[in-house]
């Protein structure tokens, strides 16, 4: 039998290796992973960018698996590649998902300012996080935040504001935690909801998500 292609597209900044805890049978499908390149410039569109991702993509018919914004963008790619099927999770399925503090962030124009130097100069500023836990997550952000691009980074977060996607597509799949506080789920709609998932939970809830993954693909 043929394996069914699986294209993972990591979150804003993140690389694939937030997929690592997964455990999908290697038997029943093809693993593969998305990195994220730089925009040609700010202005780059996101459907653009998109279809420059694409060629990366060599399978047919793929099922494209995308959190955060890696889901916005996999549902951008699903224009050019014609995907089986398009799963999301921790992201959103159109602009009205946003959070209003995202619409805000989008009307005034304080998204400007973000701090990317934090991002770019990660190990510099985490020598200061004090206590056990806020080390804790200085480490995961360490492991898992790879593109320290200004650029980048820049480009991500308009392009998140700024999405203008009305209505899903079809063929998708929406995972969510109700625990989310980047894209809560009061604002989500027809979504398989994970009890305690947060907008991380791809790292803590892997066995779940696993297990829904494998279940939609084999209906």
């Amino acid at each position: 039998m043929k394996k069914i292609p699986i294209y993972f597209m990591p979150g804003l900044a993140a690389s694939p290796e937030i997929f690592e805890n997964l455990t999908l049978d290697k038997e029943k499908y093809s693993l593969h992973y998305l990195k994220w390149i730089a925009p040609l410039d700010l202005d780059e569109g996101i459907a653009n960018y998109a279809y420059r991702l694409s060629a990366f993509i060599k399978e047919e018919n793929p099922v494209l698996v995308g959190v955060s914004f890696g889901g916005i963008l996999v549902q951008e790619m699903a224009l050019f590649v014609k995907p089986r099927k398009v799963i999301i999770i921790s992201s959103v399925k159109n602009q009205n998902e946003l959070p209003q503090k995202f619409k805000f962030a989008k009307f005034t124009k304080i998204y400007k300012l973000f701090p990317t130097k934090v991002v770019e100069n990660f190990e510099q500023y985490a020598q200061y996080f004090l206590g056990k836990p806020l080390k804790k997550k200085a480490d995961l952000y360490k492991k898992y935040l790879s593109v320290r691009d200004k650029t980048y980074l820049k480009w991500s977060i308009y392009n998140v504001l700024k999405w203008k996607q009305l209505n899903p597509i079809k063929s998708i799949v929406h995972i969510h935690g109700n625990k989310d506080t980047v894209f809560p789920i009061k604002n989500i709609k027809n979504s398989i909801e994970i009890k305690g998932g947060t907008h991380v939970m791809i790292l803590m809830k892997a066995k779940q998500i696993t297990k829904i993954i494998d279940t939609v693909l084999t209906c």
